[in-house]
């Protein structure tokens, strides 16, 4: 679903990840004026190189904490963040700084300009989850000094954080929490599932498994996720709101769709869990679906296959 974004100047933050840049190439293609802020811990310039459309792109590198958007601002998509469990272990600091610090000051930029403010959360709000599938109004099961926790607890902060502004009146806003998303322009050494399975068949021609592999996992395409977030962004929600999709499948089970997308029947190799790995993970999509009209189109196998074939073609490119 497309809107004529045409007259509308829309910051994104984190607008050089993964999911950030596909935000911008979906907005410039609807005629937006776009301003991508990204410090490059994780994003990447090239990732924004080459996006068309009706509408515009202008690109700030600088801390999401600190930026200054001179102009007018109709809506801010907050972004910011390692997601990949390797990322935000290796910069634990900047997530927390992302999910606390750089959400205040969006908070502060979005009433100064009357934007409107989506919050990108994750469904690692929910923990270790005692409920299945997950629904919004379940409050998890989380680790607050974990392996995780500088992640998960710099999203829940940052939630707290918007849905104070929304009831304060200061700021409209949207916390959206997304579930395993997937697709191009993800890092060939990003380290989440598909990536590290895509890496490691290749490598070696077996693939890790942490556990037994029968634990649960959403697989979202990234073109279904952008769409759910734009929904929501158009929408008269305040969230939160899950968007991914509910479709279960088992980690044995994707580490072998992985395996047939590059003609490889993998080996496994299995090593103890880790520390705080959920058992089971799915999102309850019921308001997604009442509210934004939002459901899928892509299968969770057909977006591991997708993403697996750019992140093989990508490791081999020059």
């Amino acid at each position: 679903m497309e809107h004529d974004r045409r007259g509308q100047r829309i910051v994104v933050l984190g607008g050089g990840g993964f999911l950030g840049s596909h935000v911008c190439e979906r907005l410039v293609a609807e005629g937006a004026s776009v301003v991508a802020v990204d410090s490059w811990v994780t994003g990447r310039e090239r990732n924004l190189e080459g996006l068309e459309g009706p509408g515009t792109l202008e690109v700030l590198s600088g801390d999401a904490a600190e930026v200054a958007i001179d102009g007018p601002v109709g809506a801010i998509l907050h972004l910011a963040s390692p997601a990949s469990p390797p990322d935000y272990l290796r910069h634990p600091t900047v997530t927390l700084r992302a999910g606390s610090v750089a959400t205040l000051h969006a908070i502060d930029v979005a009433e100064a300009h009357g934007a409107r403010l989506l919050f990108a959360s994750t469904s690692e709000v929910y923990g270790d989850p005692l409920v299945h599938p997950q629904p919004e109004t379940y409050t998890g099961n989380v680790d607050p000094t974990g392996p995780r926790a500088v992640y998960d607890e710099a999203k829940r902060f940052g939630e707290a954080a918007v849905a104070a502004a929304g009831r304060d009146g200061r700021v409209d806003v949207a916390i959206v929490r997304i579930f395993n998303t997937v697709g191009p322009r993800m890092r060939p050494d990003d380290g989440r599932m598909v990536p590290a399975f895509v890496a490691e068949l290749l490598d070696t021609g077996s693939v890790t498994i942490h556990g037994d592999g029968r634990q649960t996992r959403s697989v979202a395409d990234v073109d279904d996720t952008v769409d759910g977030l734009l929904r929501a962004l158009d929408a008269p929600v305040a969230g939160p709101i899950n968007i991914g999709n509910p479709d279960e499948h088992t980690v044995l089970e994707i580490a072998g769709w992985v395996g047939a997308a590059l003609g490889i029947e993998p080996s496994h190799r299995f090593v103890p869990g880790m520390r705080g790995d959920p058992a089971r993970r799915c999102p309850d999509i019921t308001l997604a679906t009442r509210v934004l009209g939002w459901r899928p189109a892509v299968t969770a196998r057909e977006a591991v296959v997708r993403a697996t074939r750019w992140l093989a073609a990508e490791r081999v490119a020059p």
